[in-house]
């Protein structure tokens, strides 16, 4: 099986891609108009029209991240003998990340860290009802894939609850949670103590959570999310962090920097998130690890080997319903 990669990874991850793959694969490697026209299976985050019309042979498209770009779908959407897939290989770090953000955001951990540098102990005399404890709490987990299942299973081994909201519910429940289809959403709101976002940003995800949802959420709720910036009204979730009432740790933004040459120098949002001490904040990187380019490898093997073997290919993308 001819299968190329048409993506910007050097020769030495190739490399070390190349003993983990079936043997009757023919890997070559290529930049844009490289694809040659015996390729079966493109690997390719956004290729252009002439990549998918260079083989005749083509069948399939496997994007090696998490998500798919708005370009790349609608490519895909037009041509539908072509099969498209992504990677979930990022699921372990991300979900460890959404974990460690609930709990530095419930536990203030980086205004005490920034006190005691200065040499401030006054935060140990405050009311302690400013550190919450986790046991006992409720989370709701918007999305309930592979982060979310992972970080279900986190929450309960902390001694939370967890209620699980996935489009198609297919099963009454898990080890982990309780499942719920989205239209109960609004009805679960008022008893999530923790709020946790992993849904794929779609049409029906975008903007799912404005003013009147956060409004439903209990005071003191801390709103995690490591999907999309876009998930959540941006202007109404300033407004519910300014008020106090509400906590968050967010991994993921509204305003992008364009290139690395600007990226010391650009604000996540429009509004001061970082004025905020009840924000906890990170420059999106929760599929970002020591292995992630390990795990990357990984799960393209699995994919790439899938097909050589004539099985079903994994983790296939409902053009329909956006991932």
């Amino acid at each position: 099986m001819h299968i190329h990669i048409r993506q910007g990874f050097d020769s030495d991850w190739i490399e070390a891609l190349r003993p983990s793959l079936h043997p009757d694969i023919t890997l070559t490697c290529g930049k844009h108009g490289d694809v040659p026209s015996t390729c079966e299976l493109l690997v390719a985050g956004r290729p252009s029209s002439e990549d998918l019309s260079a083989s005749e042979h083509l069948k399939a498209v496997i994007v090696p991240w998490a998500g798919i770009p708005k370009v790349t779908g609608e490519l895909l959407a037009a041509r539908p003998h072509l099969s498209l897939h992504n990677l979930h290989h990022n699921a372990a770090p991300t979900a460890e990340l959404a974990i460690a953000l609930m709990l530095t955001a419930m536990k203030r951990v980086p205004l005490l860290d920034r006190a005691l540098r200065r040499g401030d102990w006054r935060e140990r005399f405050e009311d302690d009802s400013r550190l919450l404890l986790v046991e006992g709490r409720t989370a709701v987990v918007l999305g309930y894939g592979a982060i979310g299942q992972r970080v279900a299973r986190a929450c309960t081994g902390l001694g939370m609850k967890v209620q699980a909201v996935r489009r198609g519910v297919d099963q009454d429940g898990d080890a982990w949670a309780t499942i719920h289809s989205s239209e109960e959403l609004p009805a679960l709101l008022p008893f999530a103590d923790v709020l946790m976002i992993c849904v794929p940003l779609t049409v029906d995800t975008e903007g799912l959570l404005d003013s009147a949802r956060l409004a439903m959420l209990p005071d003191n709720a801390v709103i995690v999310n490591v999907s999309r910036g876009s998930v959540i009204d941006e202007e109404s979730l300033y407004r519910e962090l300014l008020s106090g009432r509400l906590r968050a740790g967010l991994d993921v933004w509204y305003t992008y920097p364009e290139s690395e040459a600007v990226a010391a120098d650009t604000a996540p949002s429009r509004f001061p998130f970082h004025e905020l001490e009840n924000v906890v904040m990170t420059p999106h990187l929760g599929g970002n690890s020591d292995r992630t380019e390990l795990l990357r490898r990984k799960e393209l093997a699995r994919l790439l080997n899938a097909a050589a073997e004539g099985r079903e290919v994994p983790n296939r993308v409902d053009l329909t319903r956006g991932y």
